[in-house]
């Protein structure tokens, strides 16, 4: 799942990632919003939100979201450097060191947190959330060759209804759909899908949802980077 690069995934493979890291991302982006009022995955959202504060004059609440999209880009940039750093090194469990790394930063998160409170906090919080969706959203899009993207909402929305149109095409239309309308349902799907349980999960146990992500991000990266080596 984290090993295989481009044309040498199945569907099959992009299936089982899509539908684990976009519901842990799911779950991210709505603890975000409840603890701060902040989607960090969203980045339209953020951009939108900027504009329309830097309209109001509510010129510090206007940067504060364009710092989340700057984390998020540096989040994707960071991993995206790391992975062809990797790459070029021939480590082929670089993309599974990059997801432990996301699981090892959320943990820290999730401690810091459990130590602190105030304004400060949400702060914090939002910039290493928006990080993490930006480094996990990278290497799904790399590992991938772009066809899974665990974050990025908007167009996954934008492809499902591209594709329920090419199904009222011609066979061969349908057949090269089918697939990617499998892999973006599922995706959104599993997204909200993980908000709701992220959500749930917060009101019961805090911040060790933070740890909690970190454990199930570990379970999925450590046994590939193990089997990346090993071969």
């Amino acid at each position: 799942m984290l090993i295989r690069v481009g044309d040498e995934r199945t569907s099959s493979i992009d299936l089982v990632l899509a539908g684990l890291l976009s519901s842990i991302a799911g779950a991210l982006n709505a603890v975000g919003f409840l603890i701060a009022g902040s989607f960090t995955a969203n980045m339209t959202g953020n951009i939108s939100a900027f504009a329309d504060h830097l309209a109001n004059g509510t010129v510090l609440i206007a940067f504060s979201f364009a710092g989340l999209v700057v984390a998020f880009v540096c989040g994707a940039g960071a991993a995206a450097a790391a992975i062809h750093l990797g790459e070029r090194w021939q480590i082929r469990s670089v993309y599974a060191l990059v997801i432990a790394t996301e699981a090892i930063i959320l943990l820290v998160l999730g401690a810091a947190l459990a130590h602190s409170s105030g304004p400060a906090q949400e702060t914090f919080l939002v910039i290493v959330l928006s990080f993490v969706m930006g480094l996990q959203n990278a290497a799904t899009t790399l590992i991938s060759h772009a066809r899974v993207r665990t974050t990025h909402v908007s167009g996954m929305a934008t492809d499902i209804g591209i594709e329920l149109a090419a199904l009222i095409g011609g066979p061969k239309l349908r057949q090269e759909a089918l697939p990617k309308l499998s892999l973006h349902s599922l995706t959104l799907i599993c997204f909200a899908i993980g908000g709701i349980c992220g959500a749930l999960l917060f009101g019961i146990v805090g911040y060790w949802l933070f740890v909690i992500a970190a454990a199930l991000l570990l379970l999925i990266s450590l046994p590939e980077a193990l089997r990346a080596h090993r071969s």
